[in-house]
Formats: structure tokens, sequence, C-alpha cells
């Protein structure tokens, strides 16, 4: 299939993929969406049926808070009198308070007065709490007598739910103390009822109670949305369920003004399909189509010669003549390409190499230095001259025997210093031999020849410190831990690795040093890493030196970093030993908690496991 089809079937699916996804958004979101404001307008409905049933229980206990803070009634509680009685409590009293029952009752639970009216047939009601002389043991507001506190809620009677407000009664200045209370009763009828929904432009519905169902639930149907609320009486007990209706308008709606959304936006992406394939084909597809044709004919064209000029002011004309240009000079610039690259990779074979050789002759140096002091501060003179004058003939007896004391005393100096320069020049040889196979091992790595070699860590340490200047030995002590020794015998590019050590002791004596401590501790541990397919030496060098700062943490292995003097350190010996145990398929990195906090130095070298398993074995 070529790009033309790619591009049509790709943009095609783009605007398939764009269509579904609005569909899906629709569905998933649009839709929910209006279900979920029919919900919470339903919910809302249901706190405002809620906020007006409050308010009417708020506004009887207005009135039983009238009615009780009334210095008449505070009086009749003790006097009993019955012109009271006649002059107020009536029925155009009660159809004036718009309630169905008003009780005095006494601080004993006593009703001193009751009277309860039907507003609808203006006969008595003859409630059961009306006709009780006192009010029954168990009624909740009992507590309220002694504290003298207001109360209000619902209550099932036998002619249906009754609102009921309780205030006590005071001496008409609201002060006490309390001598009873006044409950004043409305009855829950449909025309309450009716009237809540009217407040709240809702259908309202009052049910009897269902113990167990939720307090509130709500369910939507395809008409709909319907939520229910269950409300308890005084004794806490469920006494009404009360259910708002509200019609499912939105959501018809929506579907309506989704549908044609989606009309409108598969019709629009049609059209744009057609014009943004045609646009497509003219603008970008057939020139393409003409540079793709000419970079296969140079593909095929050893030469590099055959320009493509091709007749466009837009990016695809300035694209071929820029290509027509490189055609012309490809073939020098991929000649200088590999010479600099050559260049490049010998430069930097070259640095590591000379780096390595500064650090295993520095120790040389000083050692040469230091038997050249020897070897200069010996009496050689001083001895060739007692033994001529020895040689010339007898000499007074006592000078005879003073130069032969003198040369038996410069003869046994000689011989220490004879002594300790031939340990001097066999610590020379083999680290000179060291240097030797270094750049044997540099060589065969240079020819792409991999050197392993079974060898203890141990070991291998030792080597390491053996061409480490005496400087950095006297300030640092290595302490390998159980971990090294038992790790055994590893196959690893022995050189490569001693070299690597090498680098990280001096670095590590360095981070001491510039502490300020005289003495400092580079601690080594070794794990072997197992994997499915292979295994990893992971070494572990941890000094307690100057540290590393968080920023620096991976900046330590860039070429040409470092953190000493430009004048002493080149920022390559870290830089190389990432390098190199790179080229062994390994890596490093370093790890600190920040300055004067010492630092880790991590070392990952793959293992062959089969030679390693029989190094170890043999071992």
């Amino acid at each position: 299939m070529n790009i033309r089809l790619k591009v049509i079937a790709l943009v095609a699916a783009i605007f398939a993929v764009l269509v579904w996804a609005e569909v899906l958004v629709e569905r998933l979101v649009v839709m929910p969406s209006f279900a979920q404001l029919e919900r919470a307008d339903a919910q809302v409905a249901m706190r405002r049926i809620a906020y007006g049933l409050e308010r009417t229980l708020a506004e009887l206990a207005t009135s039983a808070t009238d009615w009780g803070n009334w210095a008449d009634t505070y009086r009749f509680v003790n006097d009993h009198n019955r012109e009271f009685v006649t002059a107020n409590i009536t029925d155009l009293a009660l159809r004036q308070l718009n309630v169905n029952m008003l009780l005095i009752i006494d601080r004993d639970g006593r009703v001193v007065h009751a009277h309860d009216l039907d507003l609808q047939s203006d006969r008595p009601l003859r409630l059961p709490l009306a006709s009780k002389e006192q009010l029954p043991a168990d009624f909740p507001w009992r507590a309220n007598l002694d504290g003298g506190s207001a109360a209000r809620g619902l209550l099932r009677t036998t002619h249906g739910i009754m609102l009921l407000a309780a205030s006590p009664i005071l001496d008409g200045h609201g002060q006490g103390p309390s001598r009873g209370m006044v409950i004043l009763g409305r009855l829950l009828t449909p025309v309450v009822v009716e009237s809540l929904g009217a407040q709240a432009q809702v259908s309202l519905a009052m049910l009897p109670p269902e113990p167990d169902r939720a307090a509130e639930e709500l369910i939507e149907s395809d008409a709909a949305t319907l939520v229910y609320r269950t409300f308890n009486d005084l004794y806490g007990r469920p006494v009404m369920r009360l259910r708002v209706d509200v019609p499912r308008a939105i959501t018809a709606r929506g579907y309506g003004a989704v549908a044609f959304a989606s009309a409108c936006l598969i019709a629009a992406a049609v059209i744009v399909l057609v014009l943004l394939v045609l646009v497509l084909n003219r603008v970008i597809l057939r020139p393409l189509a003409q540079l793709t044709r000419h970079a296969v004919a140079l593909g095929e064209d050893p030469d590099l010669t055959t320009p493509l000029a091709l007749p466009r002011r837009d990016e695809f004309g300035v694209l071929a003549r820029e290509l027509d240009r490189m055609v012309e000079r490809v073939a020098d610039s991929r000649m200088q390409l590999v010479d600099q690259s050559f260049q490049a990779g010998f430069a930097e074979l070259a640095k590591g190499v000379l780096h390595n050789l500064g650090n295993a002759l520095t120790p040389i140096s000083v050692r040469l230095a230091s038997l050249t002091d020897k070897l200069r501060a010996a009496p050689l003179e001083e001895v060739e001259q007692a033994v001529a004058e020895l040689r010339a003939g007898p000499t007074d007896g006592q000078r005879s025997r003073d130069l032969e004391e003198f040369v038996r005393l410069a003869s046994e100096e000689l011989a220490g210093t004879v002594r300790v320069v031939r340990e001097d020049v066999a610590t020379i040889t083999r680290q000179t031999s060291l240097i030797q196979t270094m750049l044997t091992e540099q060589m065969r790595s240079a020819r792409n020849e991999q050197v392993i070699e079974p060898v203890r860590l141990t070991e291998l340490l030792t080597q390491s410190l053996e061409i480490v200047p005496d400087a950095c030995r006297a300030r640092l002590r290595i302490e390998p831990d159980d971990t090294v020794r038992e790790v055994g015998v590893v196959r690893v590019a022995r050189t490569v690795l001693r070299l690597i050590l090498q680098n990280l002791i001096i670095n590590a004596s360095d981070a001491v040093r510039d502490a300020g401590k005289q003495k400092g501790t580079l601690r080594v541990s070794a794990q072997i890493l197992r994997e499915a397919d292979r295994q990893q030496l992971h070494l572990q060098c941890v000094d307690d030196g100057v540290g590393i700062p968080e920023e620096n943490l991976t900046r330590v292995f860039e070429m040409g970093f470092s953190t000493k003097s430009p004048e002493t350190n080149h920022g390559i010996g870290l830089h190389w030993c990432a390098n190199a145990i790179g080229a062994l398929g390994g890596r490093i990195w370093a790890a600190s908690d920040g300055p004067g906090s010492g630092a880790a130095l991590h070392l990952l070298v793959p293992l062959n496991n089969r030679d390693s398993a029989r190094a170890a074995g043999a071992a």
C-alpha cells in the first residue's frame, strides 16, 4: 500500500474514531450529565420539601412560643381560671392559629386544658392525646417539662400525621421558672401536602413508612425521577414517607439535541474528509511521490549526480533544491566524516591510555627519585678514597686501623643500601611488567579482542594497589569485607578492571585529602547478581571522603568534568572508567548523601555463567 492510500485510510480512520469518540462522549458523558442534572434537581426538590416542612414546624413553634410566653397562660396554669379558657381557647382561636389541637400541660405532665378541632367540619377530633388527663409516661417531651425547653416534631394520630410544636410556659417576659408547656398540633392533611408540593413546584405524595427501606432513595424510570425520604416521629420511629416526582424532561430534550448534533457532526466530517483528501493529494502527496521516486533513483545511481530540479516554491521545492545541493557534497562529507570519526576515536583511546599510563608511571617516578636520593647519599667516594689510601702503602698503624674500620662500616652501609635498592628495583620491575601487560591489553582491545581471565578479587585489589602512588596508599586504608573473599574466582577482563579500581582508589584518596583528613578508609564489598540468563558482579566502593553534591552524581563521568584543579586533573579518569566498563557490557554509577558524607561508587560487570561456574569449581 502506497502512502496515498495510507494517508486516506488514516484520515478516514481518524474521522471515524472522532465520530465514535463523540458518540461515546454523548452517551457516557453528556447524557449521564443530563440524568445527573435531573437527579440533582429531584434531590433539591426533596430538600425544598423538607425545608418547607421544617418551616411549617417553625411557624407552629412560633405560635406555641407566643402562647407559652403569655402572662395569662402563666396565671392559668396556677389558678385554672375558666374565664381564660372561655375567652381565649375557642374554635375561632384554633382556626386563626390554623392548628387542630392546643394542649396546656403543667410541670407534672398533667393536661390542664385540651382542645382539638377539625378545621374542615368544625367538629371535635377527639384525639387520644387531647383526651387524656396526663401525658403518656413514655412521651419524649417529658424531659422538656423539667428543662423548660422548646421542642417540635411529628406524631402519628388516629386522624393521620400531626405536626407538633411545644414551648415552655413563662411569665410573659421570657422569665421562669417554667410552669409547663403549650403544645400546638396541625394535621398533615392532603391539602397541606399539596401546598408543600406547590411551594417546591413538584408533585408530592405522602406514603406509609417502609421500615426496611433506606432513609432516602432515588429511583429513575423512563418517565420520571422519584425521590423518597422517610421521616421519623417523636419516638424516632418511621412515621411517613414522602415521594417527589420530577419528569425527565431534561433527558428527553438532551436526546433530541444530541441526535441533531451527531447528525451535523457526521455530515461535516464527511465533507471535511473529502476536501482534506483532495487538498492533501494535490499539495503533499503528489510532490512527495516525486521526491520518493527521486530518492529511489539516487539509491540506484552510484555517482550521486542526478538532480531533481522540482519547480516548486513551497517547502517541497526548498527540500528538492537542498537535496540536489546535498547530493553534490555527499561524497566529500562522507569521507570527512569517516576521517573525523577515526581521529575522534583514536584521540579518545589515546587519552584513556595516557591517563592510565600516567597513573601507573607516577609510583615508578617516585621510587626512582627515592632510589636516586639513596644512591646519592651512599658514601661511595669516601670509600674509594679510603681504599686508595690503603693501597698506597704502609701508613701510621692507627691511621690504617681507622681506615679499615671506616671501610668496614661503609661497606655495611653500602650493603644495606644495595638491599633497599634491590627491593625498589624489584618493585619497579613488577610495576613495569604491569604497564607492559596493560599496553598489551590495550592493543588487544584495539583489535576488539576480549581478554577474559579468572581472578580472585582479593588478588585484584592487591594488584591495583601496587600501581597506586605511595602517597595515596599512605592516605587510604583499603578494607574489603568478607563478601570479597566469599565471591571467590570470577572471570573478568582483569587488566581493565584493575585499571578501573586503580582510578577509584586514587579518587578516594584525593577525596579523603580534600576532606582535610590525614587517614581515610575505602570499604569494598562484592556480590554476584544472578538473573535468568546471566550473572553480574556488583562491586561497591565506599569512602569517607569529601562526598559528591547531588547535582554532580552523574556529571562526574562526563568527559572533562572535575572538581579538582585543572592543572593536576583533566577529568579523564572516571570518564575512561565509564567507557571501559561500558565496553564490557556493564555500567558504573555514583551515590552520595552530599558534601562531607563520603561517596559510594558501584560497578556492575557481566560474567560468563559457564566460565565463572567452571572457574569457581576449579578453585
